[in-house]
């Protein structure tokens, strides 16, 4: 053992017996009925002392989370989860603090703990699809791509068409598009999950895009067939006479 470490073990010894020292010295001048309560006091107001620090931290983080929503515009569907999962965090640390001063041992609840986060990891991985969108969701909300009013189309490549339409709602799982491509006085609307949008390619328009262009059916595509070939001229057949 090193000198300073020896010194920093004897300063802690002796710090030990300071406390217990005037801890005893106390205990002598309180009333009797109080030293039989003693046991029961101080882990009480140690309990009430970790639940006051629970709700000020939480009200704290609220506070906090709810001026950088309105300083960055964080739509209310994201706000609500984000306090909720800042509450139950704190409410969890807290109960272990108090099951602690109750005289739960350290050991049967990192058990508790190492199971419960066992179980978690399982649920993380079997609803992965639904975390992804609310993750995405997050990016959507805070990096913009596009907002509610806009007019994008979801495309697999950039040649190819794809969902076309004006965003209409953003959620948690969904983005949803008023189909621009839906049949004249029908209304459609188009959910593409959000993760899918950070996986294709997103063109976005400055205004209305241009309307698609109508399909033909089939006896209309042979009549304009029909119509091309009828308004070829004819091949000249090459002869003695005409030749240059």
């Amino acid at each position: 053992m090193s000198f300073f470490s020896a010194f920093s073990f004897d300063a802690t010894e002796r710090n030990a017996r300071t406390v217990a020292s005037r801890m005893q010295l106390l205990k002598t001048r309180l009333p009797d009925w109080v030293q039989d309560w003693l046991e029961v006091i101080i882990p009480g107001t140690q309990i009430l002392l970790i639940l006051f620090a629970a709700w000020l931290l939480q009200r704290v983080l609220r506070r906090i989370v709810r001026r950088a929503s309105s300083h960055y515009q964080v739509p209310d569907e994201l706000v609500v989860p984000m306090n909720g999962l800042i509450r139950w965090i704190i409410v969890a640390s807290a109960a272990l603090l108090v099951l602690e001063r109750m005289g739960v041992s350290a050991t049967v609840l990192w058990t508790a703990f190492t199971g419960f986060a066992t179980v978690g990891a399982v649920a993380f991985f079997a609803a992965w699809s639904v975390l992804s969108n609310l993750f995405c969701a997050l990016l959507i909300f805070t990096v913009r791509p596009f907002k509610i009013g806009d007019y994008i189309e979801v495309l697999d490549t950039a040649e190819k068409p794809g969902a076309k339409g004006r965003v209409v709602d953003i959620n948690l799982l969904y983005t949803t598009l008023e189909d621009h491509g839906a049949a004249a006085g029908q209304v459609a609307w188009l959910q593409i999950p959000n993760a899918l949008v950070f996986q294709r390619v997103v063109r976005r328009f400055q205004g209305v895009p241009p309307p698609p262009a109508p399909q033909l059916t089939a006896a209309a595509e042979a009549g304009a067939a029909a119509n091309a070939s009828a308004a070829a001229p004819a091949p000249v057949t090459p002869s003695p006479f005409n030749t240059p």
